[in-house]
């Protein structure tokens, strides 16, 4: 060690060129080498998920995560699968080594499921496959908190939302925790019966009107315009006219067979 010392004292003038020369290559560098504020990291994971209304989740494990991991399990450079069952809904999350190649496992992973769905029972809607990317994630969350109604609340939400959408910067901005606002009518069965009205026709007249109607194009001289019916239903107000049967020389309205109270 002590000659190694000595070596480098009698030749100072070499060892700080050479200390120069490092710092400069290490600056050139520095200073070429890609960099991201907001790096796209790729996580090497996947979830399918599947969408069976009414089943249980006993019955969910047994007749969809069963033949998932059946079929799954065999997939090439898999580290881990596990699994969930709960009523209506099934899923398998599945995590491979490092190095994978995304596309090569996601075309195995629908041809697995292909072969699982051959085995699942009639009734489930579809499957997905999603992966877990880390530029979709929030960057900034903002929290509002405050001693007002929820109504109020959400408006406050909405206009912030809108706020900052508007910055050129921002890609976009989703509120979370709201609930959706609900109207709750109340059948009346003996109004019902008054009027001569069966619930299945006030099922139907309901459900056929609570919709959005194209009616195609009307071509004029001055150009042509679309057409549109609006029958969706926007305020209470719209579902209590709603027209039913017409009785004699009188429209029998929703408002006139049951009660309703909006409400979230």
């Amino acid at each position: 060690m002590t000659g190694l010392i000595d070596w480098a004292a009698e030749r100072a003038r070499m060892v700080l060129a050479f200390v120069v020369l490092s710092l400069m290559a290490g600056g050139y560098a520095y200073s070429n080498l890609p960099k991201e504020g907001e790096p796209d990291i790729e996580i090497p994971a996947l979830f399918v998920s599947v969408s069976f209304p009414g089943i249980s989740a006993e019955d969910a494990e047994t007749l969809l995560v069963k033949p998932m991991e059946t079929e799954l399990a065999d997939l090439d450079n898999l580290k881990k699968l596990s699994s969930l069952a709960a009523e209506s809904y099934a899923g398998v999350a599945l995590e491979f080594e490092f190095g994978w190649d995304k596309t090569t496992v996601m075309a195995d992973v629908r041809d697995a499921m292909s072969k699982a769905e051959t085995k699942f029972p009639s009734g489930f809607e579809s499957y997905s496959i999603n992966e877990i990317n880390f530029s979709e994630f929030p960057i900034l969350i903002v929290n509002l908190t405050g001693d007002v109604p929820e109504r109020t609340m959400y408006r406050v939400a909405k206009d912030l939302q809108d706020r900052i959408e508007s910055l050129d910067s921002v890609l976009e901005a989703g509120i979370a925790g709201n609930r959706d606002e609900m109207v709750e009518v109340i059948i009346d069965p003996l109004r019902l019966e008054s009027y001569n009205v069966t619930a299945a026709e006030l099922i139907n007249v309901v459900t056929n009107n609570n919709l959005l109607v194209a009616a195609g194009e009307v071509e004029t001289e001055q150009g042509s315009f679309s057409v549109k019916i609006p029958s969706s239903f926007d305020e209470p107000q719209d579902v209590y006219s709603l027209p039913v049967k017409i009785n004699g020389q009188r429209v029998v309205t929703l408002g006139d067979l049951a009660e309703y109270s909006p409400d979230l």
